[in-house]
C-alpha cells in the first residue's frame, strides 16, 4: 500500500483517535485489579454479571483471567486486553472506545507489566484502602512517571475497614510526590461506604451520590442523587465530615489542573468498591473526560536511516496519529483457547487506519506479510476486526516471527525504540520428564520463549534437552511448567543451578570468562552471549581480575 493510500483520510483517523481511551490498571497483588476490570465492563453493559462475586468461597474467575493457574489462585499472572464502547450519561455523539489492559500485579511479572505500559496512554493506579501504598505500587508508579503516563488514582475496597482518607492522601504525597486531587470524596469512613461527594473544579461538594447494595455486588449498584442540603439532612454528621475534609484539601490547593495531571504532577482521586460496584461508572466517566487520547509516538530515526540508507533529516523522529499505518507489538501470547492452536501478537495501533488483510512490513526483518487474520479480544472471546485506529489493541494471528517491541508499518518506514528487558535474578534448568515428549518439548519451548515467558539460555554442554530458564521471579517458572502441561501435554522437571547473576558478554570475552570457576557461558535465543555467575561477590572478583572483559548488565539501554 502506498503512502497516499495509507494516509488518504487523516480527518476520520483523527476523529476516531479522539474517541479512544487506552489505559492500564496497575496495583499491588490483591488490590482488586481484575475485579475492577470486570466492574468496568459491567458498567459499560458488555457483560451482564460481574465475574467476581462477594466472598472468596463463591468467587468466580474473572473474564480477564483465562489461565487455569489464574482461576485456581485468584490472581492475574498475564496481561489481557479488553475493548468496549462506553457513553457517559448525557454524552452526545459517538461513544468512547475503551481499550483496557489488565496487568499482572505480582512482582514476578514486572516485565509483562512494563511492556503493557509502553502500549497505553494513561494508567489507573489502584490502591487498597486498608493497606495504602505497597512496594509493587511504588515500583509501577516510577515506571509510569518515567514514561510520562498520566495517572488516575482509585482507592479501592472502601466498603472494608481501612485507613482514614486524609491519611491516604498524605501517604501518596509523602511516598511518591504525587498530589491527589479529589474528584469524588467518600461519604462514610472505610467499612461504612455510603456514597460519594461529587466535587466541583474548586473542590467544593456539589452533589451526594448514594449507592444501594445489590446481591453479591454482581450487578450495577443503583444510585440516588441528593443536593448538599439534602445530603446534610440525610446523612447528618457523615456528610458534614466529608464536606469538611474535601474543603480542607481544596484550601491546600489539591484541585484538578489538566496540565499538572498530564505532567504526572497531580492525580485525580476517586474512592470506590469494585466488589460492590460503588464508584465504578465515576471512574469510567473520569477516564473519558480527562485521560488523553492517542498522540504522537517517538520513533528511532537512526535505525531507520541505517536500514534504508536515508540521509539525516529525511526520516521522521515522531509518528503522528494521522501518518500512514504503524503499530508496535507489546505482547505475544499462545494457548489462550485450546480450540485455537495459534499465537497472538498483541499490537498497539500508533498511527493511521489498520485494515484487515492489508499488506504490512515487519521493520526488524524487512519482510512483508498480510494481516488476513486480525482479532479483537475480550478475555478468551475473540472476534474478527475489520479496521482499527490509533489507541486500539489488535491481535495478529500467527504473524510470522513477531516479538515484543517489534514494529509493523505500511508506507513510510518507521521503527520504534526496542523494549528494555529486565535483568533475570532466578535460574533453573528445564527438561521433559519423558524422553518420548522431546519434540513437543522443543516446540513448546520455542513458542513460550518467543512470548517472553522466560528467557531461554543454551550451551553445548547442556544441550537442547536441558536449557536454563532465566526469570525475574520464581512464579514465572510455575507458569512455564503449567503451560507446558496444559497446552502441549508435556510434563517437565526443573532443577536449581548454582547461579544468581547474569551479564551480557561478547565473543572475545566469552572463552576467558568460561574458564573462570563459578561462571558458565550461554547463548540466549536472540543470539546474545550471556555469562552466569555464582553470586555478586564472584562477579565483583572476576571484574577486578579481568577489567578488560565485557560484563554488561542485561537491562537494555
Amino acid at each position: 500500500m502506498s503512502d497516499t493510500a495509507a494516509s488518504a483520510s487523516p480527518a476520520p483517523v483523527l476523529t476516531e483517535a479522539h474517541r479512544r481511551r487506552t489505559f492500564a490498571v496497575i496495583a499491588h497483588p490483591d488490590a482488586g485489579k481484575s475485579t475492577l476490570t470486570e466492574a468496568l465492563a459491567l458498567h459499560a453493559h458488555v457483560i451482564n454479571e460481574a465475574g467476581a462475586v462477594h466472598g472468596k468461597a463463591g468467587r468466580k474467575a474473572t473474564v480477564s483471567d483465562w489461565m487455569e493457574m489464574e482461576k485456581d489462585r485468584g490472581i492475574s499472572v498475564a496481561s489481557s486486553a479488553l475493548q468496549f464502547e462506553y457513553a457517559p450519561e448525557g454524552h452526545s455523539g459517538a461513544p468512547y472506545v475503551i481499550n483496557l489492559v489488565d496487568t499482572p500485579g505480582h512482582a514476578d511479572f514486572s516485565e509483562d507489566t512494563y511492556r503493557v505500559l509502553t502500549a497505553v496512554d494513561a494508567a489507573v493506579m489502584l490502591i487498597d484502602g486498608a493497606k495504602g501504598l505497597e512496594p509493587q505500587t511504588l515500583k509501577l508508579f516510577r515506571v509510569c512517571k518515567a514514561r510520562g503516563l498520566p495517572i488516575i488514582t482509585v482507592v479501592n475496597k472502601w466498603d472494608r475497614p481501612g485507613k482514614e482518607p486524609l491519611e491516604l492522601v498524605d501517604e501518596i504525597v509523602t511516598e511518591i510526590g504525587l498530589q491527589p486531587t479529589p474528584l469524588y470524596w467518600p461519604v462514610g469512613e472505610a467499612g461504612d461506604f455510603r456514597g460519594l461527594a461529587k466535587l466541583s473544579d474548586e473542590g467544593e461538594p456539589v452533589e451526594y451520590i448514594h449507592f444501594l447494595r445489590t446481591a453479591g455486588g454482581s450487578s450495577i449498584a443503583p444510585e440516588e442523587h441528593y443536593s448538599p442540603d439534602e445530603a446534610l439532612e440525610r446523612e447528618d454528621g457523615t456528610w458534614a465530615t466529608a464536606a469538611e475534609e474535601a474543603e480542607l484539601l481544596a484550601a491546600d490547593g489539591a484541585v484538578h489542573d489538566r496540565e499538572l495531571f498530564l505532567d504526572c504532577t497531580t492525580s485525580p482521586l476517586i474512592f470506590a468498591s469494585a466488589m460492590l460496584n460503588f464508584g465504578v461508572h465515576q471512574i469510567l466517566d473520569t477516564l473519558c473526560a480527562l485521560a488523553p487520547s492517542p498522540g504522537p509516538r517517538a520513533s528511532d530515526p537512526e535505525v531507520v536511516e541505517a536500514a534504508s540508507g536515508a540521509s539525516a533529516g529525511t526520516v521522521d523522529k515522531v509518528r503522528q496519529v494521522t501518518d500512514p499505518f504503524a503499530g508496535v507489538v507489546f505482547k505475544v501470547q499462545a494457548g489462550m483457547d485450546s480450540h485455537h492452536r495459534d499465537k497472538l501478537a498483541f499490537m498497539r495501533i500508533v498511527s493511521g487506519r489498520f485494515e484487515r488483510g492489508m499488506q504490512v512490513t515487519h521493520a526488524q526483518s524487512g519482510r512483508s506479510f498480510s494481516t488476513k487474520y486480525a482479532l479483537t479480544v475480550f478475555g478468551r472471546d475473540r472476534s474478527t476486526v475489520e479496521d482499527a485506529y490509533p489507541g486500539d489493541i489488535v491481535g495478529l494471528v500467527n504473524a510470522g516471527s513477531l516479538a515484543p517491541g517489534d514494529t509493523v508499518y505500511s508506507g513510510r518506514r518507521v521503527q520504534f525504540p526496542p523494549m528494555p528487558q529486565f535483568a533475570p535474578e532466578y535460574f533453573r534448568t528445564l527438561r521433559a520428564k519423558s524422553l518420548g515428549k522431546y519434540k513437543q518439548f522443543r516446540k513448546a519451548l520455542d513458542q513460550l520463549d518467543s512470548e517472553g515467558v522466560v528467557q531461554i539460555l543454551r550451551n553445548d554442554a547442556r544441550g537442547d534437552a536441558n536449557p536454563v530458564m532465566a526469570a525475574v521471579g520464581p512464579m514465572q517458572f510455575e507458569v512455564m511448567q503449567a503451560r507446558m502441561l496444559t497446552e502441549y501435554n508435556v510434563e517437565t522437571v526443573t532443577e536449581a543451578v548454582p547461579y544468581q547473576v547474569a551479564r551480557r558478554t561478547d565473543a572475545a570475552s566469552a572463552p576467558e570468562l568460561g574458564r573462570q570457576r563459578g561462571v558458565e557461558i550461554f547463548t540466549r535465543s536472540d543470539g546474545e552471549l550471556i555469562a552466569l555467575f555464582g553470586d555478586r561477590w564472584k562477579l565483583a572478583f572476576v571484574e577486578k581480575e579481568h577489567p578488560d572483559l565485557t560484563m554488561d548488565p542485561l537491562v537494555a539501554d
